[in-house]
């Protein structure tokens, strides 16, 4: 038996195991998935132990149970919750219809897809035996004994184990940002030019869009345009601008970037919406921006719209994802060499396979 564990104990160092840019991380940390990781620690579903862990084990557990922390009663539990007439004292955490929850989210595609549990295949699909177990160097990391410099390093050696390597990326992205830097944000523009941006998560998407999206995306970039929050003009270049034919006013329309890809034969405009928490590129928006470029005489085929985020599992992705505009694009500083295509079906049909290969047939 893995020593025992209060489930608080699991809910703080599930957080620190999975941070943010772990795929499907709400899955692995939420009140849910510190019930289930409990519940198998309780009964000793450990990797080659073979004892297996079933979603009743979770979902029949009580407050009073889990603090019963002898072997006996441990052991009683991990059997008896499959006889119904088995008394289990106290108010159960859960219902019978959060099975479901606990096998498809929790477990499938949270900890099994992770690589934290094992999932037994020689069961057929039908069968109401448990299967689950916690791998070996994912039970170890709750031991109470496992603290400071130790619990840091078991978790590192964890995350490098089990995390794929572009998990690994989104993770190591996302904790610098999330680090910050109490001074500000400096960002250098395509030209070499260089400014500092007020310190915050909005200022750490706008430098990844510039620093880095521009040069993925873009031939030959150029910032027009760069606002921060409370309408703070951080830079305006008329020059250009002017140059390609468009008059840039202050307005409430105008999104945090305006980026030019001097490149084609005719220029791209490039409007970018960066969101912490809110403020995408909706239709609303799309055509009061379209207003202006018409009337500078652009062709809306020259005209690109992106909302920039932090990550797809941020609370500003979630919240802004339905209002998305069609024929924009959403793009994420955590997996920068992926984008989203809102592509409109009415531009043109196209079959799976050509919209796979990019290349009409």
């Amino acid at each position: 038996m893995p020593p025992y564990v209060t489930r608080e104990l699991v809910a703080e160092r599930l957080p620190l195991i999975f941070p943010e840019g772990t795929p499907n991380r709400t899955y692995c940390v939420r009140e849910l998935a510190a019930s289930a990781v409990f519940a198998a620690l309780y009964i000793g579903a450990v990797q080659g132990s073979g004892h297996f862990l079933g979603p009743v084990h979770v979902y029949r557990m009580t407050g009073e149970q889990a603090a019963r922390s002898n072997q006996s009663d441990r052991d009683a539990y991990a059997e008896g919750v499959f006889k119904k007439n088995t008394q289990i004292p106290g108010t159960r955490w859960y219902a019978d219809n959060t099975r479901e929850p606990i096998r498809d989210e929790t477990l499938r595609d949270g900890l099994v897809a992770i690589g934290a549990v094992l999932r037994r295949e020689d069961l057929p699909t039908t069968s109401s035996l448990p299967r689950y177990q916690l791998k070996i160097d994912f039970a170890v990391l709750f031991n109470p004994a496992l603290q400071s410099d130790a619990l840091e390093k078991a978790i590192g050696d964890f995350q490098t184990k089990h995390l794929s390597k572009s998990a690994l990326a989104r993770v190591s992205i996302m904790l610098a940002g999330a680090a910050g830097n109490a001074a500000g944000v400096l960002i250098t523009f395509p030209n070499g030019e260089t400014r500092q941006l007020a310190p915050g998560p909005s200022s750490i998407i706008s430098q990844a869009v510039i620093e880095i999206f521009a040069k993925l995306y873009l031939e030959t970039p150029a910032v027009l345009w760069l606002s921060e929050s409370g309408n703070k003009i951080v830079v305006r270049d008329d020059r250009i601008a002017n140059a390609i034919g468009l008059k840039i006013e202050a307005d409430k329309n105008l999104p945090d970037l305006i980026i030019a890809d001097l490149g084609p034969a005719e220029p791209l405009i490039v409007f970018v919406e960066v969101v912490a928490t809110d403020g995408a590129i909706t239709p609303r928006r799309q055509e009061a921006i379209f207003a202006i470029t018409d009337a500078a005489g652009f062709k809306r085929s020259q005209i690109a719209f992106v909302t920039a985020y932090q990550d797809r599992e941020s609370a500003g992705f979630k919240k802004t994802a339905a209002q998305l505009a069609w024929n924009s694009f959403a793009w994420f500083v955590s997996e920068p060499h992926s984008i989203i295509i809102m592509r409109d079906g009415g531009i043109s049909a196209a079959h799976l396979a050509e919209l796979i290969d990019g290349k009409p047939k």
